[in-house]
């Protein structure tokens, strides 16, 4: 009988190869490198149309009316908490500094390009728009691709109210799957590729690049507590709801999104207790969960945060306040259309490493990890779109049961 092994396991698999590759025959192998180079180019060239597609779809499928007033409330929120996981993200890892006590190699160009020409926050907020979609998308502005794909997708739904152009919306869902199936095909090589580059890291480097590792967990661990009180404060707070109810509400969802590592997979879940435990109306849950899957992630902004803190840390580069916000917002936005997507950590760090000068290679070591921080990112993903979903419904007065615990 054939054994199937999950892409994780093999990824695990790969990255212990790798280690003991490269702790055994040191610079000998550094040119293996090039194989994983080859893997993150083949995600990269698939991540700027992907995002693209999935955002104008997600916004244009909506109907007018939700643009309005909730789609209005449903983005606050999104952004807000978003905001914050992001903040925490980087708080933790510029005051527990998790990356310090090694000394990667950096090339000097690529030095100079994170440290020089300094720029003001208006240059920075004014650069969020692009002066030419096909600029922005040939070198791979990621906020500006948004920002365009989010204006395209509010004029397609408010061109499509007679459903007159659902057919460019279903070329779009149709293009995005394809690019989804596209990341699916090239992470059938990410062991042999995330292999090749801790073997290369590791022959460069030794192995005490692995101890930041467990500390990136850990405060990623402790991260995602602690925010996970402050959602379930604000539950508790604006729906009158008791701890009992809240956990009883969210003891399905936490068990599920911790298990399989999958926002989509856990949508289902998520709306049927939405609705049966925890007393949301459907037209909310409707609306603000499959979009919150789509578009909104606090687990995955206080990841990135967190992990573009470390990878700067790992090169021994400081931190302006200028380059903070930067990859505040680089976080927030990152997440829009990654959420759903298989390695969609993986994905979204393709997206923000370059953009922020480092190295891609500097995804390998995290990417051992990435299973791991999946337990987490899932957690904050569907509670922070269920908590949304909660808050909107308690200021609509949708929230049906308010403190009762609900049988099933």
């Amino acid at each position: 009988m054939r054994i199937k092994i999950h892409l994780t396991t093999q990824i695990i698999i790969g990255m212990l190869i790798g280690i003991i590759l490269g702790a055994v025959f040191g610079t000998k192998i550094a040119g293996i490198k090039i194989i994983g180079d080859i893997f993150l180019r083949l995600i990269q060239m698939a991540v700027m149309p992907l995002v693209f597609c999935t955002v104008i779809a997600a916004i244009g499928k909506l109907p007018v009316k939700q643009l309005g007033k909730l789609g209005i409330k449903t983005a606050a929120w999104f952004i807000g908490t978003t905001l914050i996981a992001a903040l925490v993200g980087l708080l933790l890892g510029w005051w527990f500094m998790p990356g310090v006590g090694i000394d990667l190699k950096l090339n000097p160009e690529l030095v100079q390009k994170f440290t020089s020409h300094p720029v003001s926050t208006s240059d920075m907020i004014l650069g969020f728009f692009p002066t030419n979609i096909f600029e922005a998308l040939v070198k791979g502005n990621t906020i500006q691709v948004i920002i365009f794909a989010l204006c395209m997708g509010i004029v397609l739904s408010k061109a499509n109210s007679q459903q007159k152009y659902q057919h460019i919306i279903n070329g779009l869902e149709q293009l995005n799957q394809l690019f989804i199936d596209l990341i699916q095909l090239v992470l059938c090589i990410a062991p042999v590729g995330i292999g090749a580059l801790i073997a290369s890291v590791i022959a460069e480097n030794g192995l005490t690049v692995l101890i930041p590792l467990l500390k990136f967990l850990i405060l990623f661990g402790v991260g995602t507590l602690f925010f996970l009180a402050i959602l379930f404060g604000m539950i508790m707070i604006r729906a009158h709801m008791t701890l009992r109810t809240v956990m009883h509400g969210f003891a399905n969802i936490l068990i599920i999104a911790m298990t399989t590592t999958s926002s989509a997979v856990s949508l289902p879940v998520e709306m049927h207790d939405a609705e049966k435990r925890l007393g949301i109306k459907k037209e909310i849950s409707e609306l603000v969960l499959p979009l919150g899957m789509a578009l909104n992630s606090n687990g995955l902004a206080m990841y990135l945060a967190l992990a573009c803190v470390t990878m700067t840390q790992f090169y021994g580069l400081s931190l302006s306040f200028i380059m903070m916000l930067k990859i505040v917002m680089l976080a927030i936005v990152a997440c829009l259309g990654t959420v759903a997507v298989p390695g969609g950590g993986l994905v979204a760090l393709a997206i923000i490493v370059p953009t922020l000068g480092l190295p891609l290679e500097s995804i390998a070591l995290l990417a051992g990890i990435d299973w791991f921080a999946g337990i987490f990112r899932t957690v904050l993903n569907v509670v922070g779109d269920t908590t949304t979903a909660i808050m909107i419904a308690a200021d609509e007065k949708k929230l049906v049961h308010g403190s009762l615990p609900v049988k099933n």
